[in-house]
């Protein structure tokens, strides 16, 4: 048998009261798409972070091609063949997708020749691209593109993907799934994150799965449900949701023609949104990203007044109140970006508790914050939603993306909403959190509550919503029955397919 490509034995690395990876061994074979499951927390970020050169290992070794790898910097484990696509892109929106793509490379030619090489390879290998357009007007997939390129440029034998497939629609997938099978097929191995199981069982050839930083075991996917994989990855099973039969009441939350214009040079107006919520009901909202889900959400936020349209909580139009009086009148809220805008990085967790919670749990008094109820509430919510954190003195930094989503989300469902809007509410989350998140808004709804989810992934949207509508350039679709739809249709609106009567006769 050929030796592995990559073998990494016994990696270990701590941090302060908390050792992320302890004594992780296996190896990726040549040619193989590899699979590197974990809950949040578990350490998976760390380990690739080590193997692109990014944290130095405390013990343990690794090497590449039999020779020992032990890159200081990601520039070292690039002259050795491994790439990187991240989960978050870093790309200058207002360069050219060449001057990007030169940005990433030790020793970029010139730009024409650059521009031709990027067409080569996108071509080869169904990405096109076009190296003049400026990345500020590219939609999401082909943002992708540019960071897959930039890495295939470099003829990586190890490539690393983080979540690839977060952005992307039903149709996108398809082609990067293509595209990485072609790769495998030339002898490139993949190392491929992912919290969509299916997605894994669909394309991975092996799985390693981390634990509370530890390898506890390792699975082929084609062989095992996505079931059994997420309960290895949480060490043990879990409830999915459940939806209850709940009669829908009057109409909680109503949009007309809603208009706003693009925020900046790069952002996405909204075009005539209407929309409306009952008690007891879910809306799901799709659409890539970049097609005005941000700028719904400040709009319903009050963040922004949107100059045309209307917009009414409970019967009333609130179109020109602000946040605060949204809140207190029942609409809560959670933005995408958790860390920055739904939580302040470095105030803990009773802080930011606070933040959002001041008034309607009566955690002000004459203008005195009270710390004994602060801290009660950020407890409350900690143990409500299983939040793994060492107490509510803990900065929003220290906690793993999925907890600190826990708190987040569940600071907003604790304060009983009689509207709940969430943007992306499980991004990022491993199957188990990403199943008690999904739960706590199909309570919300059989509370009463109206809730309007807005959300890439469509696996989630399938299970929540009642009824479903798709963003694309700031336009929302007809919204149709959940039942009345499958994934591709769901897809092809998503993909600016509104009319979606032909294909679903």
């Amino acid at each position: 048998m050929d030796s592995p490509l990559l073998r990494i034995d016994g990696l270990t690395k701590a941090y302060p009261g908390v050792i992320a990876n302890d004594q992780v061994s296996f190896d990726i074979g040549r040619g193989e798409i590899h699979a590197l499951l974990g809950e949040n927390g578990a350490g998976k970020s760390t380990l690739v972070k080590m193997i692109y050169g990014l944290v130095k290992p405390d013990t343990g070794t690794m090497t590449l091609d039999d020779k020992p790898f032990a890159p200081t910097k990601p520039s070292e484990a690039r002259s050795n063949g491994v790439a990187m696509v991240f989960q978050h892109f870093s790309l200058f929106d207002a360069l050219s997708v060449a001057e990007n793509v030169a940005l990433g490379m030790e020793t970029p030619p010139a730009l024409r020749d650059l521009a031709r090489q990027i067409r080569d390879v996108s071509e080869a290998y169904g990405l096109p691209l076009d190296p003049s357009r400026t990345v500020g007007t590219l939609s999401a997939g082909e943002r992708q593109r540019v960071e897959i390129i930039r890495c295939l440029l470099q003829d990586p034998r190890l490539l690393i993907m983080d979540e690839p497939t977060s952005v992307l629609t039903p149709q996108e997938v398809d082609i990067l799934f293509e595209t990485l099978h072609k790769l495998q097929a030339e002898g490139t191995s993949i190392l491929y994150i992912s919290h969509k199981l299916e997605e894994i069982r669909t394309l991975c050839d092996h799985a390693t799965i981390l634990r509370l930083g530890k390898n506890v075991g390792t699975c082929t996917p084609r062989e095992t449900t996505a079931r059994a994989m997420a309960e290895l990855m949480v060490g043990s099973s879990f409830a999915s949701p459940v939806a209850r039969d709940t009669e829908k009441g009057a109409v909680l939350l109503e949009a007309r023609a809603l208009s706003l214009p693009a925020p900046g040079a790069f952002g996405t107006p909204l075009r005539d949104i209407s929309f409306s919520v009952q008690a007891g009901e879910v809306l799901g909202l799709g659409g890539v990203a970049g097609n005005g889900q941000d700028e719904l959400l400040d709009t319903l936020t009050g963040e922004r007044s949107a100059p045309k349209g209307t917009l009414f909580l409970k019967g009333h139009d609130i179109s020109q109140t602000g946040p605060v009086y949204r809140r207190n009148e029942g609409l809560l809220t959670g933005p995408e970006e958790r860390l920055g805008h739904a939580a302040a990085p470095n105030m803990s967790l009773t802080e930011n508790a606070v933040l959002t919670a001041a008034q309607r749990k009566g955690l002000m008094a004459n203008g005195f914050i009270s710390w004994p109820k602060a801290r009660s509430f950020a407890e409350e919510v900690i143990a409500q939603f299983d939040v793994r954190t060492p107490g509510a003195s803990t900065a929003a930094r220290a906690l793993s993306g999925g907890n600190l989503q826990k708190f987040v989300v569940g600071r907003e469902i604790a304060q009983a909403p009689d509207v709940l809007v969430l943007n992306q509410p499980t991004w990022g989350v491993d199957a188990a959190a990403a199943a008690f998140i999904r739960q706590a808004i199909l309570d919300v709804a059989a509370r009463g509550g109206a809730v309007v989810v807005i959300s890439q992934d469509l696996d989630e949207l399938m299970e929540v919503s009642d009824r479903f509508g798709a963003l694309n350039e700031g336009r929302l679709s007809k919204i149709r029955p959940v039942a009345e739809l499958n994934i591709e249709q769901i897809g092809l609106m998503m993909g600016g397919a509104e009319d979606m009567e032909d294909a679903h006769a």
